[in-house]
């Protein structure tokens, strides 16, 4: 399939986009030119219906990677660059993209959300439809609103969307150094998160591309954490649905 990474040039779309090149044509649409050779760039915003209709035009299916101004989901802490560059990006953004995705029939893709919809200061999180999306971050509140526009988008325009909860994106070095140090001071005082190996996340968008690839008119949402034995998060929708499960562990041993 032909995917359009939206914001593919971020840190997230630099770690999976060399394994979702293994099967699938790559376009980039992005103010910053990626680091991966091979790929199809489209400079623009996803504020701007011409470079939506560029960047879109041709493609089977998306992942949504955009994002700006990132927080915890532990903080109230915000300011006025902080909301509108959210409420801009994970809100109208998303909605112009969603929009003319599906004029140009396209009409299945991933939404890349985030934990941080949830108030983070838990122990366990029991299942994506029983944990409330009842973040203090003004980030987290703009990504839970996205998730809304995606389910709106898969109810009135029929459109398939997955959307994935990650936690701590990280390079193989870094979650290597990271999973022997967990960091514990951070900045938002919440507890030392359980990373996600690159090649672990990228597996998820994969199958997550060939989960809405079936069916019409659906939204799911899935927990993606480097959480193998589920301490924190309760994986099994992802395991059962997605067939997806964090294995780098298996590999490195760490």
């Amino acid at each position: 399939m032909k995917i359009l990474l939206a914001g593919g040039s971020g840190m997230v779309g630099s770690f999976i986009t060399p394994y979702l090149q293994k099967d699938h044509e790559i376009r980039v649409l992005d103010m910053t030119e990626p680091s991966q050779p091979g790929v199809e760039f489209v400079r623009g915003s996803v504020m701007e219906p011409a470079d939506l209709q560029k960047a879109l035009q041709g493609v089977d299916s998306f992942v949504w990677l955009v994002m700006r101004s990132p927080q915890g989901g532990s903080v109230t802490d915000q300011d006025e660059k902080i909301i509108r560059e959210n409420y801009e990006v994970n809100c109208l953004g998303l909605h112009l993209f969603l929009y003319t995705a599906q004029t140009l029939g396209v009409r299945s893709g991933v939404y890349t959300s985030s934990m941080s919809v949830h108030y983070r200061n838990r122990d366990y999180y029991p299942a994506e439809e029983e944990v409330p999306l009842d973040t203090p971050s003004a980030y987290g509140l703009s990504k839970g609103f996205g998730e809304g526009i995606c389910r709106y988008f898969a109810r009135w325009f029929d459109m398939n969307i997955a959307a994935l909860r990650i936690t701590g994106p990280r390079a193989r070095d870094k979650w290597i150094e990271e999973r022997r140090a967990p960091v514990t001071d951070r900045p938002d005082g919440s507890r030392p998160l359980f990373v996600t190996d690159e090649e672990d996340l990228a597996n998820a968008y994969a199958a997550a591309l060939r989960l809405v690839q079936e069916g019409h008119g659906r939204f799911d949402a899935f927990f993606i954490a480097g959480d193998e034995r589920q301490r924190e998060h309760n994986l099994t929708k992802a395991k059962r649905v997605l067939g997806w499960a964090p294995t780098t562990h298996l590999k490195t041993g760490g």
